[in-house]
């Protein structure tokens, strides 16, 4: 179960805006089906950064960190795909 004390609210918060952040660029890959202007290098990394965070949460039980890094690896997961995809 979920306390909502300020920490946890501004976990949800913070992780919201870094999460909503990816959703342009998504679209915009999903739209287009371009992804040369961006590093396949770069999302590699970042895909597993986010799936390590991905996993610390779920090992600390903490559920700001888990929903955030959750969506976001959905969201730089589909623009990796897509870059590996259409180059």
């Amino acid at each position: 179960m979920m306390v909502l004390t300020f920490e946890t609210v501004l976990g949800l918060v913070a992780g919201s805006l870094t999460t909503l952040a990816f959703l342009p660029q998504v679209v915009r890959t999903w739209r287009t089906r371009s992804t040369a202007d961006i590093s396949l290098v770069m999302f590699l990394v970042l895909c597993s950064g986010i799936a390590l965070w991905l996993v610390y949460g779920l090992v600390r039980g903490d559920w700001p960190v888990i929903i955030a890094n959750g969506l976001t690896l959905v969201l730089a997961s589909t623009i990796l795909f897509f870059k590996i995809r259409h180059g």
